[in-house]
């Protein structure tokens, strides 16, 4: 089969691939679409030390497992887990201690032709959600994650920074909760598609220091972080959205004295996400860029990796 192979911080396209047999309790999907995520670029930076095929947003169709789902079109949660550690006991499969994660620890990911998973990890499409807008499920519930673990009120203040990808599903969903809602960006063109939306933007000078409730950070970069931190009343919460290639270095004083919590935030819940697709309650289309085959893999990551770039889509035959 055909698929993006990374070795070595190396990225090739690869049309000798084996077709994966599924394990017991795993099913074969054929891949329709996938999509490249911020993770994948860091994955070829050196952020984990991967080899395998990339790959965790996408929708397919399940060709080889039970006879009732065979055909069906679905997405698929990404951690794959071991079902008997302390974290799998207690109701906290994302964070197994034995577990596999779709094209990023252990697992061939989707960007191939076929792929595996656990039955239980993959979720049904509903009919009338687009299998480009279906692409987005993982990231919405990712989304979705910060909701889980902090409750937000709509009296509070709360402050989106990052414009990209991420940063427009999460302002998309905070803005659902009715809370008073910024989301800080630099490009004008993507604050306008919140705007669209009815979400207040603006730039890093709108952020007045010690005003927020709570801040999310989506860039990626130190002066996200901080811009992030120096918004926050004392007690305030920081979520961390992003994952960093590289070191991040910050002022942990500052944190203690203004007892500022800091929070972690990576996978969310699919069904939530799904419901959200298919109420439309949430746009992702408009955040698509470019579509490539597989075939054309290596150009699309290249646009990917441009500065400012949105959702590149892959499309499998």
């Amino acid at each position: 089969m055909k698929g993006l192979w990374l070795e070595n911080q190396q990225l090739q396209f690869r049309d000798n691939l084996p077709v994966p047999e599924p394990p017991k309790d795993e099913v074969r999907v054929r891949v329709l679409r996938a999509g490249i995520c911020n993770t994948d670029l860091e994955l070829i930076r050196g952020y984990y030390p991967y080899k395998g095929i990339l790959g965790h947003e996408f929708v397919g169709i399940i060709e080889q497992g039970p006879e009732e789902f065979i055909n069906q079109r679905v997405v698929g949660e990404i951690n794959a887990s071991c079902g008997d550690c302390w974290f799998c006991r207690t109701g906290q499969p994302t964070h197994c201690e034995n577990r596999t994660v779709l094209g990023i620890v252990n697992r061939n990911g989707a960007f191939a032709d076929y792929l595996t998973l656990p039955l239980k990890n993959l979720h049904l499409v509903p009919e009338n959600v687009a299998t480009d807008a279906a692409t987005f499920t993982e990231p919405v519930a990712a989304a979705l994650e910060i909701q889980q673990q902090i409750s937000i009120q709509p009296n509070q203040k709360v402050l989106v920074v990052g414009d990209g990808k991420l940063g427009q599903l999460i302002a998309q969903t905070l803005a659902l909760t009715g809370c008073d809602l910024l989301a800080i960006g630099r490009h004008r063109e993507k604050l306008e598609n919140l705007e669209k939306r009815g979400i207040k933007t603006g730039f890093s000078d709108a952020v007045k220091p010690k005003t927020f409730d709570i801040a999310v950070e989506c860039t990626g970069n130190p002066s996200g972080f901080e811009l992030a931190h120096q918004a926050l009343r004392p007690r305030g919460i920081l979520v961390l959205k992003s994952t960093y290639a590289g070191k991040l270095t910050f002022d942990a004083s500052a944190l203690v004295v203004d007892e500022i919590t800091l929070i972690g935030s990576r996978c969310g819940p699919f069904a939530p996400a799904l419901e959200l697709l298919a109420e439309n309650k949430i746009d992702v289309e408009s955040l698509i860029q470019a579509r490539y085959p597989l075939s054309e893999g290596l150009e699309a990551f290249n646009h990917a990796q441009q500065k400012g770039v949105m959702k590149i889509l892959l499309e499998m035959s």
